[in-house]
């Protein structure tokens, strides 16, 4: 049951993903050739990829 008048919780985060997708859809009607590649895409969406690390650590590494 939704109650109306109460601000959801992940609103915020629903409008900031309503935005990327946009963000994408603009670069992608813009792209020339058939799809966006994984470099525009993390261009689009300000990504920062982190090359120093390969592998995820194991949860025991992580405590220490």
């Amino acid at each position: 049951m939704v109650t109306l008048g109460t601000p959801a919780v992940s609103d915020h985060v629903a409008l900031a993903e309503i935005e990327l997708c946009g963000e994408l859809m603009i670069a992608a009607s813009a792209a020339i050739g058939e799809r966006l590649s994984a470099d525009r895409i993390d261009e689009v969406l300000n990504v920062t990829v982190i090359s120093d690390r390969t592998t995820v650590p194991l949860q025991a590494e992580r405590r220490r």
